[in-house]
This record gives structure tokens, C-alpha cells and sequence, in this order.
């Protein structure tokens, strides 16, 4: 009953890391990811969300019965809300790295928000445990911040950054891979 049928919790440690485009992609559910990659932290319990969408066009001969559906292609975003307000590699995600000075809240972090701000593509990956302890890794070879929500400042609740990730296709015209495996039975890499 249900074997196949699971829910995702965040890997030990964190969900969602980020290195600079280029960096060389993971090809498996286990293996340490390089130290290139920075942890962004807790996300909001939403987790995360990635949204697939199709788009086509369908063709009508004179009369109006349809003919032909030409697929236009298909649009690969996730959308996760960082809420680690403190955590400078956060910042430097929601406002470019340029835009963050410093490293140490004791010695001071300035971040400056600017109006036109395109930011890189990198490489993101998030890091889950399914049911059983199953891990899996989804890795993005083009992923690029295309929209950060509102920001709070409230008593109530986390400060957050609802960012919005779009994946591009990599040079074999893939937009993510996603690994999945079993745990080692010598002990859980969690």
C-alpha cells in the first residue's frame, strides 16, 4: 500500500545550495557536493515548489475543427522562500553578490538594493530525504533569480525572501536532473 508514494523533507544541514555557473554538476544522490557550493539555509515550511508548464498552439482548418497542436516549448522555474534573513550568502542571492560587503555581522554587512538588477545564472542544487531515508538531489545547471516577493518586517513572523528560480536548458538542452537512491546500508549520509 503506497510503497511508491512519499513526502520530502530538507537534508540535514540545508536544502538549497548555489555556485557560480561553470562549476562542475553533481551526477549523483550522494556524493559531497565541492566546496563552491554555499548553503543558503532554512527555507519556509512551503519547501519547495516547481512549477512545469507546457505551452501549444492548436491550428483550425476552415470550419473550425482542429488539425494540428504545435507544442511552443515548455517553461522550468522553482520557487522556494528563504528565511535566513542573517545568513550573508542569502543576502548576496536576493540582492547580487556586488550589492553585499562583508562577511561577519560582528564586523558589519552593507547591502545596497538597486533598481536594475539583473542577476547571474549559477548552478543550484536542493537536497531532500523522501520516505525510507531515500535522498534525492535536484540539480540545476542554469538557474537564474528572476523575482523575489515582498519582504516583511514583522514581530509574528520570519523575515523571508520568496524567490523565484528559473532553469534554463544546459548545453544538452536540459533545464534540471533530478537523483534519487536508496541510503548506504553502512551508515545514512544524512
Amino acid at each position: 500500500m503506497g510503497n511508491n508514494v512519499s513526502a520530502a523533507k530538507p537534508k540535514v544541514g540545508g536544502a538549497i545550495y548555489v555556485a557560480p555557473a561553470g562549476t562542475s554538476l553533481p551526477t549523483d544522490a550522494t556524493t559531497a557536493l565541492a566546496n563552491t557550493f554555499k548553503a543558503l539555509g532554512y527555507i519556509s515550511e512551503e519547501g519547495l515548489v516547481n512549477s512545469n508548464e507546457m505551452s501549444s498552439t492548436d491550428i483550425k482548418a476552415w470550419g473550425g475543427d482542429e488539425v494540428l497542436n504545435i507544442d511552443q516549448g515548455r517553461s522550468d522555474s522553482f520557487k522556494y522562500t528563504l528565511i535566513e534573513a542573517l545568513n550573508v550568502e542569502v543576502l548576496k542571492q536576493v540582492y547580487g553578490s556586488a550589492n553585499v560587503t562583508g562577511t561577519a555581522l560582528s564586523s558589519g554587512v552593507t547591502v545596497k538594493a538597486k533598481a536594475a538588477l539583473e542577476l547571474p545564472e549559477q548552478v543550484v542544487v536542493a537536497e531532500m530525504v523522501l520516505k525510507g531515508g531515500i535522498l534525492k538531489r535536484i540539480v540545476i545547471p542554469a538557474g537564474k533569480v528572476t523575482a523575489v516577493g515582498d519582504v516583511t518586517y514583522s514581530d509574528t513572523n520570519a523575515i523571508g525572501y520568496e524567490t523565484t528560480l528559473k532553469a534554463f536548458p544546459d548545453s544538452s538542452g536540459f533545464t534540471h536532473y533530478e537523483y534519487i537512491k536508496e541510503p548506504s546500508t553502512s551508515g545514512s549520509p544524512t
